[in-house]
């Protein structure tokens, strides 16, 4: 490891390779890939970028290590690995943005079903997706399941029944689970419903309309009714799929935008050359166009996530070779990446090049906005300087018990989620909120001190005690002018004898040095931010301690036994139904239950009566349970 402006170039590798970028505390803040490591570095030294992030992401960087990798596939793997061990600041990160939903047929099974899931396996099934709407995609399947009605529940659960769900009772199922069916039958209605969700959807259309003409040639004119509803249900999720691609092919497009300090991304799905929805993205732009487009390739393809067996690009990304084959494997099918130059598919590109832009557009709209709502809240609390980020706290406990404090923090007027933080009060015992802030804000700010990572303003919720707590803690720190401070109480309400609201105060914000609170204007931007930001760290502080508080409550005499762990109280209450059960238990009853070690039996047995034995078979039986390993 080396200094970037110490950095001898003459002994980096000019073959593939990985490198990382760390700061002065060994953190890593950047970790790249290149073809030609020495080539790649040489760029860094010459200083010749000028997008501010990579200037200040230079100044930061202290050590850089290299890493040499027989071919640039084995870089890009191994990059992907260091990325998700070490989680840098300075790499994309699509960790926060949602999952969607994917349906699976395991065609192999007897009698398929068909799953919602968010993960994409290599297990063999079919998948189709992703869609955008899980609520829009479940009224879909509700009006396939009329049309094609398959099991609804496991087939392990279905075999079990004595005899059909109430699916089967209302014409949802066609109750293979007791022979109602044959197998050639119900494979039959697999194959419709999988060319449905392939985009051919006329074949299961025409299907419909002789059952509607069947059944109104009958005379079954309630029938024909609720098959023409189901009909026009149909071409309705049809059309609003629109048709994009005459070829009929599963297609993944991007669409890149750049714009001042990022870059707009958006990705389009297409599959049987229908436009089933669309993902937008903003990366910070701390890359070259084709560098960032190969990362967030990587990175979005790399979780659980259905990879199309071609993929329309704007521009080819850097290492496209190792990329594809990348691609291919995570797949187990081919994959082609494309970057088209004419026809159909290029506008395809430019769509989603419109789409980018469009992304754009509104989140720079949104952006204006939240630098109002800041710049609001830095005047109406006297602030020194914008408040970008804002940290709130709060604390959660039972008399007592199970103390617990929270972290939300807003970056940009946005939620950060992944600055959110739960804390374990560790040197304060009772309720004592005063002394619990004091705690949990010193441990936050002098790690914010070594990260140099320190919020521009903490928001406290409470009154003027709360706030005097956390002022100590500043000053002690001597953050006193560089960290701004404020509390927030809770509006006070009056009521009447019948409990009646008769009035409510308004919210109340105190600052450091100021004796009377100061009031935001009702319905501003502003208030609203920090009431918002204020209720999130209370419902996120009582989450986690109502989780502490069931952890607790199923914490039995049992967890004191040595070799009793969660697994083997479950085993030992299920087989003798209660701790009281247990404890009547002789020793041959305890080694005689399933699953259950002789030593750990016998640990069992001694800790119910160790004040019945002799001291000589006590210390035996301690023997024993010592041998019982750990929980």
């Amino acid at each position: 490891m080396t200094g970037l402006n110490a950095l001898d170039l003459s002994r980096i590798s000019t073959g593939p390779g990985v490198y990382l970028m760390c700061d002065s505390q060994q953190q890593v803040l950047y970790v790249g890939k290149a073809r030609n490591l020495r080539a790649r570095l040489r760029q860094y030294l010459r200083g010749d970028d000028s997008r501010p992030q990579i200037r200040y992401l230079l100044r930061r960087v202290a050590q850089v290590e290299t890493l040499v990798t027989d071919t640039e596939k084995e870089a890009l793997i191994l990059e992907n690995t260091l990325i998700k061990k070490h989680r840098p600041r300075y790499n994309i990160n699509l960790r926060d943005d949602k999952t969607y939903v994917s349906l699976r047929i395991d065609t192999r099974e007897p009698f398929p079903a068909i799953e919602i899931v968010r993960r994409v396996r290599r297990d063999g099934a079919q998948y189709f997706g992703p869609y955008a709407s899980a609520g829009a995609l479940r009224q879909t399947l509700r009006e396939l399941y009329r049309l094609f009605p398959l099991r609804r529940h496991p087939w392990s659960q279905c075999r079990k029944r004595e005899r059909p769900c109430l699916f089967y009772q209302i014409g949802q199922c066609s109750g293979p689970c007791h022979g109602h069916i044959d197998s050639a039958s119900y494979q039959r209605m697999v194959q419709a419903i999988i060319a449905f969700l392939s985009g051919r959807g006329e074949p299961v259309l025409q299907l419909l309309r002789q059952r509607m003409a069947t059944a109104a040639q009958q005379l079954h004119y309630e029938e024909a009714a609720a098959l023409r509803d189901q009909l026009r249900a149909m071409e309705q999720t049809l059309e609003q799929q629109k048709m994009v691609s005459g070829d009929g092919a599963d297609l993944d497009v991007i669409g890149l935008q750049p714009s001042e300090g990022e870059l707009s991304l958006c990705l389009l799905f297409v599959r049987g050359g229908r436009l089933i929805g669309r993902r937008g993205f903003s990366l910070p732009w701390l890359q070259d166009q084709d560098e960032l487009l190969a990362a967030f390739v990587q990175q979005y393809y790399g979780g659980d996530t259905l990879i199309p067996p071609t993929l329309l690009l704007p521009l080819w990304p850097a290492g496209h070779e190792a990329l594809q084959l990348w691609l291919q494997e995570r797949r187990g099918q081919r994959v082609e990446l494309r970057v088209p130059q004419r026809g159909q598919r290029l506008e395809l590109v430019e769509l989603a090049a419109g789409n980018a832009a469009e992304l754009a557009r509104q989140r720079a709209d949104q952006g204006q906005a939240r630098q109002s709502v800041l710049e609001q809240i830095q005047q109406a609390l006297g602030l020194k300087r914008l408040p970008r980020r804002i940290e709130c706290y709060d604390i959660s406990n039972t008399q007592g018990q199970h103390s617990v404090a929270s972290k939300v923090a807003v970056y940009d007027g946005e939620p950060d989620r992944a600055a959110y933080r739960h804390y374990r009060i560790k040197t304060v015992s009772g309720s004592d909120d005063f002394a619990s802030l004091a705690e949990v804000l010193q441990r936050r700010l002098q790690r914010g001190l070594r990260e140099d990572d320190l919020p521009d303003l903490l928001l406290i919720d409470g009154g003027k005690g709360q706030l005097a707590a956390v002022a100590a803690i500043l000053e002690d720190l001597q953050l006193t002018g560089q960290v701004e401070l404020v509390s927030i109480a809770k509006s006070r309400v009056r009521h009447n004898a019948r409990g009646r609201v008769l009035e409510r105060s308004e919210e109340r914000f105190f600052r450091p040095g100021r004796k009377n609170p100061l009031v935001l204007r009702q319905g501003s931007a502003a208030l609203f931010l920090l009431e918002r930001l204020r209720d999130e760290a209370h419902r996120f502080a009582i989450s986690h301690h109502r989780r502490l508080r069931q952890q607790a409550a199923l914490t039995t005499i049992l967890d004191q036994i040595d070799g009793v762990g969660p697994a083997r109280r479950k085993l030992l209450l299920r087989q003798f139904g209660s701790v009281a059960a247990i404890r009547r238990a002789s020793l041959a009853q305890l080694q005689a239950a399933e699953g259950l070690p002789p030593a750990v039996a016998a640990a069992v047995w001694h800790f119910f009566h160790q004040e019945k034995e002799s001291p000589d078979h006590a210390a035996q039986l301690d023997d024993s349970a010592g041998a019982a390993g750990p929980r």
